[in-house]
């Protein structure tokens, strides 16, 4: 027999770590056979102990290549020239891209055939096979990223009194039978690389920037910070009419929360642009990247259909009793403007989703604490009484002589944002007085 190296031939005279990334890059392509005991110029020299060859070979790849590609390397014993040598037949693996362990899933740990040699494979090389082995839905794919933390979303599986284990992982299925975590694993993890920004503008237009901020980590964390970001900036208008005092916020709770899960539970993560919200002195707009599921329409989404894009996610949030159900969302937005003048308005494109919530206060023009009576001329100022979580503050500040935003998070068990803006609600009723700066900032009660 004449041996030759090409596209689905290797010879090694020895069995040496290189073997490895020879067996992967035919594992990830077409197949191909692996000759022991002959030299790369196709010299037969043969081995001494075949078996024991085979045996080392396949406790090597059991160790070092994963997923596991034991199932797809055959072992054979042959004889040329009157030595002894092993020809190892590899098949194209369907578990693909196959890699080193210690080198995870990136070019330097994933190997392909090109010509006579084994080279690392490219990002979009490794992407496409993950494609063709796992199916287009992005949140069952392996991710890429295989060295990922849960601090924020463990936080939040205790907050609300739900195990979070490694059995609840693969459950949920951010682990795959593999044990390798999946995109949706990513996703809830402190490295996801997808981020939501937030921009203020003054007006109905973007002429002007009053802030901006770009939310970053678990989609948990994203979820949380935003909503307190947009909550801080959620004003009262207090009206009176006759004896009955009416506090309405600029946008009903129910609708900026409803709004912020779809923008998170059905986007698009296949693509890498950010999740955009634009708040102005009229509106708020939550654009989600990706358009409607196919065969879905507009129609069907305000009747309450659901196509989930993201089922597994959808299903964590569920589980967390973050949404009851598909379809649900976007009648809870309507439902929070029943009997209002301003209604919500949905707005689609091949790879957008719109959410525009109106501001029911922005024909009013009025002033930061001021009350509309039914009489537009009898507008007077007044300050609102604290709520119950405002008592406790002022009921601490009492009794400790003074209190600090660290000290209002630990008693309320609120986020930092939720306590920076009580406190400066307290300031502003005359509540509270603000003393020193910075980290040195204190709160006493205003006699």
């Amino acid at each position: 027999m004449l041996f030759r190296e090409s596209e689905t031939i290797e010879l090694k005279e020895i069995v040496v770590d290189e073997i490895k990334k020879e067996i992967i890059a035919f594992a990830n392509c077409d197949g191909g056979t692996l000759y022991i005991g002959v030299q790369d110029d196709g010299t037969v020299v043969g081995v001494d102990d075949p078996d024991g060859v085979s045996l080392q070979i396949s406790n090597m790849v059991r160790d070092a290549i994963k997923p596991d590609v034991t199932m797809f390397l055959h072992y054979k014993t042959m004889e040329e020239d009157g030595k002894e040598i092993v020809a190892v037949d590899i098949q194209r693996g369907t578990d693909r891209p196959y890699y080193l362990a210690k080198k995870g899933m990136r070019p330097e740990g994933v190997y392909v055939r090109q010509g006579y040699s084994s080279v690392p494979a490219t990002d979009t090389v490794i992407r496409r096979m993950i494609k063709e082995t796992d199916g287009d839905r992005f949140e069952a794919m392996r991710c890429l990223n295989q060295e990922l933390t849960f601090e924020a979303t463990r936080k939040e599986f205790v907050l609300r009194d739900v195990d979070f284990g490694p059995q609840q992982m693969r459950t949920l299925k951010l682990i795959d039978r593999d044990n390798l975590y999946s995109n949706l694993g990513l996703l809830l993890s402190d490295q996801c690389v997808h981020t939501i920004r937030v921009a203020v503008f003054q007006g109905t237009d973007q002429t002007i920037f009053k802030d901006r901020r770009e939310f970053a980590g678990s989609l948990m964390q994203q979820m949380n910070e935003v909503y307190d970001f947009i909550d801080f900036r959620n004003q009262t208008r207090a009206t009176i009419e006759k004896l009955l005092r009416i506090d309405v916020r600029d946008y009903p709770e129910i609708a900026i929360r409803e709004a912020l899960l779809n923008l998170l539970v059905h986007r698009d993560y296949s693509f890498s642009a950010s999740a955009l919200i634009s708040i102005y002195t009229d509106r708020i707009e939550f654009v989600s990247i990706g358009g409607l599921m196919p065969g879905i329409d507009l129609e069907d989404i305000m009747v309450g259909i659901s196509v989930c894009r993201n089922q597994d996610l959808a299903n964590v949030f569920y589980r967390l009793h973050l949404i009851e159900a598909y379809g649900t969302g976007m009648r809870k937005i309507m439902k929070a403007y029943e009997g209002m003048e301003e209604k919500p308005v949905i707005e689609t494109t091949k790879n957008a989703f719109k959410i525009i919530l109106p501001n029911v206060n922005a024909k009013y023009e009025y002033g930061a604490g001021f009350v509309h009576s039914a009489e537009p001329s009898a507008n007077v100022p007044v300050s609102a009484p604290p709520d119950d979580r405002e008592e406790k503050v002022l009921e601490y500040a009492r009794m400790h002589g003074a209190v600090t935003r660290n000290e209002v998070i630990r008693l309320l068990e609120v986020s930092t944002s939720t306590a920076a803006r009580i406190l400066k609600k307290l300031v502003k009723s005359n509540l509270l007085k603000q003393n020193g700066k910075a980290r040195s900032t204190s709160y006493t009660i205003v006699k």
